[in-house]
């Protein structure tokens, strides 16, 4: 008997430990927005950038814009910048935007709100995520092509590939290593290229934050959130049969989880609680 109460506190206590993290819904905004892909924050403005994909995720139509969100979900400008083809992750870095899209990596200046630069990369299949480093250094994923390039001189070069590197999507640099999400969650050392994995069985991840505590908080296009409890993905999110959740960004001062979800043509807010 004794065994068994033991064993019953000590079930009640990981299932409750498991889920003392929750998301709670703060906003959700649709004006206009079209197959949105990704979210970033822009702590100078206190705004968020939406990549609007606008059509089908590798056609080269022309539809594809940016908008400004307020972090109250209030749309500040629709159409900031258009002319894209099927715009997805955004990364910041001394006053511009760059955006992957498809083949290219296009470079915005915010503010001018025009796109001053298109870096082509002919052997790009599917050019999906883009981070920066502290010094400024840009990475772009290839999900389709299970590559990562680097931007270098004005030129998109293949940076990393590896059998490890399968269906990379969502990046993330700090100190010195590169995250790459793929099913797992890898990391890069970026000076020596040395390769490990951290967490596995991620599904396949779309967006990848980094936590101040060391943990991850990702994204499953289908519709999963997860965030990381050392090698443990612990379930935040599950709305598979109503939206996706693409490429997510993380407020750290606000604890907001800012979630486009694409074919609902929306973004949403949550507050993070841990």
């Amino acid at each position: 008997m004794k065994l068994r109460i033991f064993s019953m506190l000590v079930l009640s206590f990981l299932v409750l430990n498991s889920f003392s993290q929750t998301l709670t819904p703060q906003w959700t905004t649709t004006d206009g927005l079209k197959t949105p892909e990704s979210v970033l924050y822009d702590s100078e403005t206190n705004s968020i950038y939406v990549s609007n994909i606008n059509g089908q995720s590798a056609e080269k139509d022309g539809n594809g814009f940016i908008s400004i969100l307020g972090i109250d979900g209030k749309v500040k400008t629709l159409n900031w910048v258009s002319g894209l083809n099927a715009p997805k992750g955004l990364a910041i870095y001394n006053g511009n935007l760059y955006v992957a899209d498809i083949d290219e990596l296009v470079i915005i200046s915010l503010k001018e709100a025009k796109i001053t630069k298109r870096i082509k990369q002919e052997k790009a299949i599917f050019l999906n995520d883009v981070t920066a480093a502290e010094d400024g250094t840009i990475f772009v994923s290839d999900t389709r092509d299970n590559k990562v390039y680097i931007l270098a001189n004005d030129q998109l070069t293949v940076w990393l590939e590896d059998k490890l590197i399968v269906s990379p999507n969502g990046l993330w640099a700090e100190k010195g290593k590169l995250y790459i999400g793929t099913g797992q969650i890898l990391q890069a050392d970026i000076k020596t290229k040395e390769l490990k994995a951290l967490v596995d069985n991620c599904g396949g991840i779309d967006g990848l934050e980094k936590l101040k505590d060391g943990n991850y908080i990702y994204s499953n296009w289908k519709g999963v959130i997860f965030i990381t409890k050392g090698s443990e993905s612990i379930k935040l999110l599950d709305t598979v049969d109503k939206k996706n959740t693409a490429d997510i960004d993380f407020i750290p001062g606000k604890n907001l989880v800012i979630v486009p979800t694409f074919l609902a043509n929306s973004v949403e807010a949550y507050i993070l609680k841990q």
